[in-house]
């Protein structure tokens, strides 16, 4: 950190994968209102970082297939510089958000979009982002998925790939 304590803005780039479907159809299918199906990425340092299937990766904000985020919630700031947040995101793509770790319903964007908000300002992921997978789990319909959409794995494309090693996207 330099003597001027620059702060970095955070923000959470919020995505709705069905594109308006889940609010039409889950009544129908889960018998209860889901307003999204929500994939998350943390912006900060000029950089869009999201987990997915094939591990961290990073793009320009809005610049995976998903087109222009639904919404963007201010996490707030900090005062992690560029150096030492690849640092972590390293040791993350090393351990704990390695792409064969990868679980839609346990660990996964919104899972990593989490502990990177803590890490950086202290903030959380707003809850109907972070309880969507045991909203839908609850569910009969839900449950009976489950085996299927267990063996999926979301990676928006657009991004490149974090291998874990700083300084090498």
């Amino acid at each position: 950190m330099d003597q001027h304590n620059t702060t970095y803005t955070v923000k959470l780039y919020v995505y709705d994968m069905s594109r308006g479907m889940a609010r039409q159809l889950s009544p129908i299918m889960l018998g209860k209102q889901l307003e999204g199906i929500w994939h998350t990425s943390i912006v900060i340092h000029g950089e869009e970082f999201f987990y997915g299937g094939e591990g961290i990766t990073s793009c320009p904000p809005g610049g995976t297939m998903l087109g222009d985020p639904n919404s963007i919630v201010d996490l707030g700031n900090t005062e992690v510089t560029e150096e030492i947040f690849m640092e972590y995101l390293s040791s993350l793509g090393e351990s704990t958000y390695r792409a064969d770790r990868y679980k839609l319903f346990e660990h996964n964007c919104n899972t990593f979009s989490n502990e990177v908000a803590q890490f950086l300002t202290g903030s959380k992921v707003p809850s109907y982002i972070t309880d969507l997978p045991a909203e839908v789990l609850s569910t009969p319909f839900g449950q009976a998925l489950r085996p299927l959409l267990d063996s999926i794995s979301i990676a928006p494309p657009g991004g490149n790939v974090f291998n874990g090693h700083y300084g090498q996207r």
